[in-house]
């Protein structure tokens, strides 16, 4: 049980100091205050971190977040480094989140029933 609360607090610091780092970064040619870091999750031996990402910014795919994040991999995981104090930065992982475009695909059917049933009750 120590284990886990250590590995949540460990994960909860990560997506801390990454978005510091991204808050921080002066080398993109867009605004990066609009990507995001979702969730942090570590592996058991916390060698690798899965550190899910998404953007607000219309005209970026989810591939093209990631491409980037991957591309300046290094640059985060030496803010991990040297932001806590842990005998190996893990190796980061980016992927796309998928929740903000589940949800919004759901909103969307949701909204679609709902008209449906407005309709058969006039």
């Amino acid at each position: 049980m120590a284990a886990s609360y250590r590995k949540q607090m460990l994960e909860s610091e990560i997506q801390k100091v990454l978005s510091e780092a991204l808050r921080n970064y002066k080398g993109a040619d867009f605004d990066t205050s609009l990507l995001n870091i979702i969730r942090v999750e570590l592996s058991k031996d916390k060698r690798y971190a899965n550190v899910f990402v998404s953007s607000l910014i219309n005209s970026m795919e989810k591939e093209e977040v990631v491409k980037w994040f991957d591309e300046n991999k290094g640059y985060f995981r030496t803010a991990i480094a040297k932001s806590i104090r842990i005998f190996k930065a893990p190796e980061l992982r980016f992927k796309g989140d998928i929740g903000i475009d589940a949800s919004l695909r759901i909103s969307k059917i949701l909204d679609k029933i709902n008209e449906e049933r407005k309709e058969e009750n006039e």
